[in-house]
């Protein structure tokens, strides 16, 4: 019985100290800062150093700060930009805790860190977007060439350009640096060391949506129909050379046509007269012949006319010999 009584005891006495080590013990791991407050106050330096330290229990709590960094996702706000055109700007950032002790005292929570930021880094969004053309915001720096926005650029006769983009001054990057180094000393106050701040999303407010989609629309009609009067002009063009060419080649046709055909009548007179001048007979004849087919192509049924006896036409009609008279001659 002595024995049972000792071992309990003995667990009673172990079990009491192990209370009052976890009481007046307190462990911090890697990530962790620590700030002590006595009655609500703070107390000391804040514990930065991980593993295991000692506190007063029962008076002093140990209040766990997250050293690690943090993100801080901003609301999507609408904002006018330097050109009169709202947007809606959604930004980012990431921080972490830079002076425990000021931040606990200033801020105490996440929650009260996070509506800060909101509160400082949107208005220097909207002072940096307020400062700057939309196509500042857009474009990431000034360096980047948009390869479409070069292949729609059409030149006008007053030395204005469609579809092209005004130069690029500074860009987004430089923006958001600026967003950066105007919030950076605000949070120092609070304790906040701000490692980031990035644009995520930029969108046309739906007030001007329809404007910006119109304008696009005309731009790029714009740009359709001077393409399309310069195709319809090459189109005017080719078919220009095609007729002129088209013209040319039927009149060498026709110019060859024609000395083939005189080529060919000077052989078939050749021909003839060859044929036709052996003899005065076949010379007779071969007069005849052309004299009948005179008759034949003038004398038609609509033809009228009038011409003398001694016409020379009439020759074979008045001089007609007898057959028999021919044949002894």
């Amino acid at each position: 019985m002595k024995t049972i009584l000792r071992s309990a005891a003995v667990a009673v006495v172990v079990l009491m100290v192990l209370t009052a080590f976890g009481l007046c013990t307190y462990w911090l791991s890697e990530n962790e800062n620590a700030i002590l407050t006595q009655f609500g106050r703070p107390v000391g330096q804040p514990v930065t150093e991980a593993g295991l330290h000692l506190k007063i229990p029962f008076i002093q709590a140990v209040n766990r700060l997250d050293v690690r960094i943090h993100e801080w996702d901003g609301q999507a706000v609408a904002m006018p930009t330097r050109d009169k055109l709202y947007i809606i700007v959604d930004s980012f950032g990431r921080w972490r805790i830079s002076d425990p002790l000021l931040w606990f005292t200033r801020l105490r929570d996440v929650r009260s860190a996070l509506s800060r930021m909101e509160d400082i880094i949107g208005s220097e969004n909207r002072n940096a977007v307020a400062k700057n053309d939309l196509i500042e915001i857009v474009r990431t720096d000034k360096a980047r060439q948009p390869v479409i926005d070069s292949s729609l650029r059409i030149e006008t006769s007053d030395t204005n350009t469609t579809g092209s983009l005004p130069p690029i001054r500074i860009g987004r990057t430089a923006i958001e640096q600026e967003v950066m180094t105007a919030a950076v000393p605000k949070l120092k106050e609070f304790g906040i060391d701000l490692v980031d701040v990035r644009f995520m999303r930029i969108n046309y407010s739906p007030s001007v949506t329809d404007q910006i989609n119109s304008r696009m629309i005309s731009e790029r009609k714009q740009i359709a129909d001077r393409y399309r009067s310069e195709g319809e002009g090459a189109a005017a063009k080719i078919l220009g050379n095609k007729e002129r060419e088209l013209n040319q080649i039927t009149s060498e046709a026709y110019k060859q046509v024609q000395m083939l055909k005189g080529q060919a009548d000077a052989q078939a007179t050749e021909i003839y007269a060859k044929a036709y001048n052996q003899s005065p007979t076949a010379a007779e004849f071969y007069g005849f012949i052309k004299t009948m087919d005179t008759y034949k192509r003038m004398a038609t049924n609509d033809t009228t006319l009038v011409l003398s006896t001694d016409s020379d036409i009439f020759h074979y009609l008045k001089t007609v010999t007898p057959a028999k008279k021919a044949a002894d001659r």
